[in-house]
Formats: C-alpha cells, sequence, structure tokens
C-alpha cells in the first residue's frame, strides 16, 4: 500500500524562470533522499535491467554521446554519463534538458535532484510545470518503492493503480500550487495548464 502523503511530502518542487543558452527558460527542480548508497540508486537509473522493473524498457547506446529510447515514452541524446553522480541527457527534444545529480546524504542514503529545463518558448511561462512535474512526481515515487524492494510486474500498468492514479492527482494541485508560489506564471495560464495537466495525468480522477 503506498503512503500516498508521505511518498509527496518527501519531493521537494522548485519552479524557476531565467537565462539559458540562447534565451530564456523554465526549469523544474525536484529533490528527494532515498535509502541506499550513491552507487545503488545510480545502477536503478542506468542499469537498462533494472530500470524496465520499475520505470520503462530502455534500448540504446547508453554512453556519453550515445541516443536512449523509453519503450512508448521519450528518448534522447546522451550528453554526460559521470558515475554515479552526473547524468545529463536531451528528453523528448533537442531543446528539452534533463539533469539527474546524486550525492551522498550520509553513508546509506542519496539525495537525487532532477532538474528539466526548457526555452520559454516551449514552456510559454512557469505555468509549464504542470505539463512535466506530476510525471516526474511518479517516476520519483517508483523508483522510491523500487529500491525498497516492490517490484511491480508490470511498472507501465501499476502506474493506473487507484493509488498511483490519487497519488498523481495530487500532485497536479501540488504543482499548482508551486507554481504559484513561484511567481513565474499569471493565474489564467496556471488555471489552462491546471486543466490540461489533469486531463494529461489525471484523466479519470480530475
Amino acid at each position: 500500500m503506498i503512503e500516498i502523503a508521505e511518498q509527496l511530502e518527501a519531493i521537494q518542487r522548485t519552479v524557476s524562470r531565467g537565462p539559458i543558452e540562447g534565451g530564456e527558460g523554465v526549469t523544474v527542480l525536484l529533490g528527494r533522499v532515498y535509502d541506499g548508497a550513491v552507487e545503488d540508486v545510480w545502477a536503478a537509473l542506468t542499469d537498462p535491467e533494472r530500470i524496465r522493473r520499475w520505470f520503462y524498457p530502455v534500448s540504446g547506446d547508453l554512453r556519453a554521446g550515445g541516443k536512449f529510447q523509453l519503450e512508448g515514452n521519450a528518448g534522447g541524446d546522451i550528453l554526460a554519463c559521470e558515475p554515479p553522480h552526473l547524468l545529463r541527457l536531451t528528453f523528448g527534444g533537442p531543446l528539452s534538458l534533463v539533469e539527474l545529480r546524486l550525492s551522498p546524504d550520509g553513508a546509506e542514503r542519496t539525495r537525487l535532484e532532477l532538474e528539466h529545463t526548457v526555452p520559454i518558448e516551449m514552456a510559454r511561462s512557469g505555468a509549464g510545470a504542470l505539463y512535466v512535474g506530476p510525471g516526474w512526481d511518479g517516476a520519483f515515487l517508483a523508483l522510491a518503492l523500487f529500491l525498497q524492494g516492490v517490484v511491480a510486474e508490470d511498472p507501465v500498468a501499476a502506474a493506473s493503480s487507484p493509488e498511483a492514479r490519487e497519488f498523481t492527482l495530487r500532485s497536479v494541485h501540488i504543482w499548482v500550487s508551486v507554481v504559484e508560489a513561484s511567481g513565474t506564471a499569471e493565474p489564467e495560464d496556471i488555471a489552462a495548464a491546471k486543466e490540461m495537466s489533469l486531463a494529461q495525468f489525471a484523466p479519470e480522477q480530475a
């Protein structure tokens, strides 16, 4: 059974706007501390046999300079890979950049940060965080359960369970609050993005 409130509270979230190469961008930043040494969490994020047990099957040339493809989801280029601390890649397009940073938090705990940045032309405002934030929340949850030894036979199907849908619904509302607090979007933009986010991530719950 998923402790929904506990799992949601374990994730730190921020949304910001700022300069990037070529202009301005919107960045979502998620952070969470996991039980497990850095090397173990790194392996869960980069070993294809482990990735498919909690996320999606992945294929490609999984090294710096190579390409990856998640089955039924995004693909991209691997821009940097520095085990066990840094992974940088494009995600779904050349201007959508994701960086994973891992650092020790004591002997057997690891802090993971995920930073996802896109140009303002793609996000339009900080409200664009609502199109990706709840999805990353779901990934953070799936990774936590996997590291705790909870392995679903079909991770994609598990993400559609009643508990997972409730988690995602609450996640959307949390991200609305994060965007509102960030001052990076107008109320009407947030309202429109919320409606689209609910339709995308929690259509049966909205």
